[in-house]
């Protein structure tokens, strides 16, 4: 990898790799406190559109290759080797996508019924659960795409299908409410899913429901959980998901992580996905 090519890369998604989200954001812009220093108010500015960085606390700019060194305290070579993780295209889709795209237009939402979107729900072992989710047809760049659709509190929508992972309009969480004392969190919406198919396997109520549909969406969630007696976890077994449950915890004691279900796996999915689970698997859980 390159400079050039490296310099493409989301600063979004390299801050994610240090376990940084954004105190606050929105469509365009980021604040995240400093890198190198304690401070109450975020001074770090994250420019989504031009993929750039600013400190105001020090007059420091910077782009994916220096907030990488900043953050090893590397040398150039040392920071394109760590960028090297990172997929090319993928972050150069999110970086354009991720957003709001100015140039589509959603032609259709219905229930799902085109063959393949069937066929990846059944691939993720989730095909008895689309009632939660709808089949979107939009145009984008004078071409029509379509795909699983799963809609956030602002309006936009989630889509996946076996070959992109976009959002359509403004970025946000989803909150589904039953008026319930217990909240139940996670990540992403296939998370959910699997959740929602297992769930009398756990003899778990029906609760209250907040998805991220990004694990940097947490700032936002924390005001809403101190309404909740009961909130459990349900975030990626890796460096970031980790550092999400250490940040709700550290703040509500009534919080639980919740990943001993799925140890061993990347997410909740995955465990469903590769582990079909039998009631006789649940308890066992349950009994732990």
């Amino acid at each position: 990898m390159n400079c050039s090519e490296a310099k493409n890369i989301s600063i979004r998604a390299v801050l994610e790799s240090f376990s940084f989200f954004p105190s606050k954001e929105n469509s365009r812009t980021a604040f995240y406190f400093a890198l190198d220093r304690e401070e109450k108010t975020p001074s770090l500015s994250v420019d989504f559109i031009k993929n750039t960085a600013f400190d105001f606390g020090t007059g420091k700019s910077y782009d994916s290759i220096s907030i990488v060194q900043a953050m090893k305290r590397c040398s150039i070579s040392d920071a394109l080797k760590y960028l090297e993780q990172f997929n090319f295209s993928f972050q150069e889709q999110n970086l354009k996508l991720e957003n709001i795209p100015k140039g589509y237009e959603i032609i259709d939402v219905k229930e799902i019924q085109h063959p393949a979107l069937l066929d990846y729900l059944k691939s993720r072992n989730v095909e008895d659960q689309k009632k939660w989710v709808e089949e979107i047809h939009y145009r984008m760049n004078d071409k029509n795409y379509f795909g699983i659709g799963f809609k956030n509190d602002s309006g936009g929508y989630e889509i996946r299908n076996a070959y992109s992972k976009i959002c359509l309009g403004k970025k946000d969480i989803t909150s589904i409410k039953n008026d319930s004392k217990d909240v139940r969190v996670f990540e992403g919406f296939f998370d959910f899913l699997s959740f929602k198919k297992v769930e009398n396997y756990l003899e778990k109520e029906t609760s209250d429901y907040i998805i991220l549909n990004s694990v940097s969406m947490i700032h936002k969630i924390k005001n809403l959980l101190g309404n909740y007696k009961n909130i459990e976890l349900y975030f990626d077994n890796d460096d970031a998901g980790t550092r999400a449950v250490e940040i709700i915890k550290n703040d509500l004691k009534n919080a639980e992580d919740c990943r001993l279900l799925y140890s061993g796996f990347k997410d909740l999915n995955d465990w469903l996905i590769q582990n079909n689970p039998t009631e006789e698997r649940q308890v066992k859980y349950r009994r732990r």
